[in-house]
């Protein structure tokens, strides 16, 4: 893979993170409203950077190939 593929790939993977995170977000915000808990902490906003694999050592790993 190029570089400039590996950085659509990264690029490409952030978005989806990112519309999960706001998926996540607004799960959360209905809790608060309704008085519940939060269905998601830092912890699953942590794991799920890493389930794309774009976490900071997989990102520069990746440009080191």
């Amino acid at each position: 893979m190029t570089q400039e593929q590996q950085a659509a790939y990264v690029v490409a993977m952030a978005a989806c993170v990112n519309a999960e995170v706001a998926a996540m977000q607004a799960e959360n915000q209905q809790r608060v409203h309704r008085g519940e808990s939060l269905a998601y902490t830092e912890d699953a906003f942590r794991a799920l950077i890493a389930s794309y694999g774009i976490h900071h050592n997989a990102v520069i790993g990746m440009f080191r190939q």
